[in-house]
């Protein structure tokens, strides 16, 4: 297994839980247990005090950091003689599978929105921007899906710019965990909202990755604040495990589910299947095309066992 590159601390602010914490400067609690229930990923057992120590605080520097820059583009506005837009703030949230970034999205959307400056918070995921299956298979990328190449990006990169040009009734293509394919029958309108969160494994990715003759725009050029959930890749991994077998027992159930054959493996058939899944598709994926992304990130949330972030590291 590669070893996990250590972070360059030098280019951000550490803070441990309990540091971290103390930065909530009394901001209430407004989730109840039922509403956190609903947040929750299939394998996370997210306690109230999770919410309270990190992700308050967090949705605290998110609301000053957008405030002030709405300030300044009031400035801005004045000073250029323009109308204002309606330009949401975008908020990017990367990381490998099975780390809880969707979790860690929802939680930031139920937070945000909770804040007056800023009731209407979106949520959007990259994978319905993947290619189709049938295009998939044609293209030989099914076992690369989740690598940068199996995502429609002059599709993703359309959407993101009419959001941020302050468009109405934009649409994004929604994906079903079922089929293992994007729905062409219900797409997720988006109409303006004040933030928009988009969340996926390669979001953080730059031009830099490119050769600079097939260079063009890209996601992360048209994020304000981005977040990287980290963990060991050891961890991941056992994760990831855990996650299959969950899925074998729910999701995988189902006939109509791609993954139905895996529905009757048992328990070591399914971890055998699953850490191979991991050694070669996964684990590629982070060591290649996301960890290398991930000291591109405004703020990074470094977890340990049992999914708890126990240190926070803010971009200086």
């Amino acid at each position: 297994m590669t070893v996990n590159k250590p972070i360059h601390k030098t280019l951000y602010h550490s803070f441990g839980r309990k540091q971290w914490s103390e930065l909530r400067n009394s901001v209430p609690l407004t989730l109840s247990e039922d509403e956190l229930a609903r947040l929750q990923g299939m394998n996370e057992q997210l306690s109230l005090d999770e919410v309270t120590d990190i992700y308050l605080p967090l949705s605290r520097l998110l609301n000053l950091i957008i405030d002030a820059q709405q300030q300044r583009s009031v400035v801005l506005d004045q000073f250029l003689n323009h109308k204002p837009r309606n330009s949401p703030y975008i908020i990017s949230i990367s990381g490998s599978v099975a780390v809880g970034k969707s979790t860690t999205a929802r939680i930031l959307q139920a937070l945000l929105q909770r804040w007056p400056q800023h009731p209407k918070v979106e949520l959007v995921t990259t994978d319905g921007f993947l290619y189709p299956l049938a295009e998939l298979k044609a293209k030989n990328l099914l076992k690369r899906k989740g690598f940068p190449e199996s995502y429609d990006m002059k599709m993703l990169i359309d959407f993101i710019s009419a959001i941020k040009a302050g468009q109405p009734h934009v649409n994004a293509p929604l994906y079903s965990h079922i089929t293992y394919d994007r729905l062409t029958d219900q797409v997720q309108p988006i109409n303006q909202p004040d933030i928009l969160i988009i969340e996926g494994l390669n979001v953080l990715q730059t031009g830099l990755d490119q050769s600079p003759e097939s260079r063009s725009s890209f996601l992360s050029d048209y994020v304000d604040f981005s977040i990287y959930v980290d963990a060991d890749e050891v961890l991941l991994k056992e994760w990831y495990q855990q996650r299959f077998r969950k899925f074998r027992q729910g999701a995988f159930s189902d006939p109509k589910s791609f993954f139905h054959h895996y529905s009757n493996l048992s328990d070591q058939q399914a971890n055998q299947t699953a850490a191979n899944i991991w050694d070669t598709i996964n684990g590629p994926n982070l060591q290649s095309n996301i960890k290398p992304s991930r000291e591109r990130a405004h703020l990074i949330l470094k977890k340990g066992d049992n999914h708890l972030v126990n240190r926070v590291l803010l971009r200086k």
